[in-house]
């Protein structure tokens, strides 16, 4: 077995007595625009699909997840790296967005959302009448 030197070992080890076992830290996250489309990369390896909870209210969109230890009830922990626990998110959406329509799937370890453009919000030609002829402009 391959040992590697840690000075701060102890501190680690007394920290989980003292606090319980390691808290999950915030989702890694990418977002990014396709087209049509605003698409969120979140990182949940280990993650059960069942306990991913997403829900939107008033443009704030909420991310909630789950990962328990594999460790059966009342084992001896030798090595706890891994954060366990509820893992939350909170989104702001802006207003073009269209919120009724977002997709999520789950795969390999990684919640991608797609949250398209509102209608409203995309680029539309106008009609212009009068003059010699008929003209667009787009807004």
């Amino acid at each position: 077995m391959l040992m590697r030197s840690d000075p701060f070992r102890e501190f680690d080890r007394l920290a989980q007595q003292v606090f319980g076992p390691t808290r999950p830290g915030a989702m890694a996250m990418d977002a990014y625009r396709s087209g049509d489309d605003f698409v969120v990369h979140f990182d949940l390896p280990g993650v059960d699909p069942e306990t991913i909870d997403l829900d939107v209210e008033r443009n704030v969109l909420n991310i909630r997840a789950e990962r328990k230890s594999p460790a059966p009830e009342g084992a001896e922990l030798i090595v706890a790296e891994r954060p366990t626990g509820a893992f939350t998110r909170q989104l702001f959406l802006g207003e073009t967005l269209d919120t009724e329509r977002i997709d999520a799937s789950y795969e390999a370890g990684v919640l991608t959302l797609r949250i398209p453009v509102a209608e409203q919000a995309k680029p539309r030609k106008i009609q212009i009448s009068g003059g010699n002829g008929r003209r667009q402009l787009t807004g």
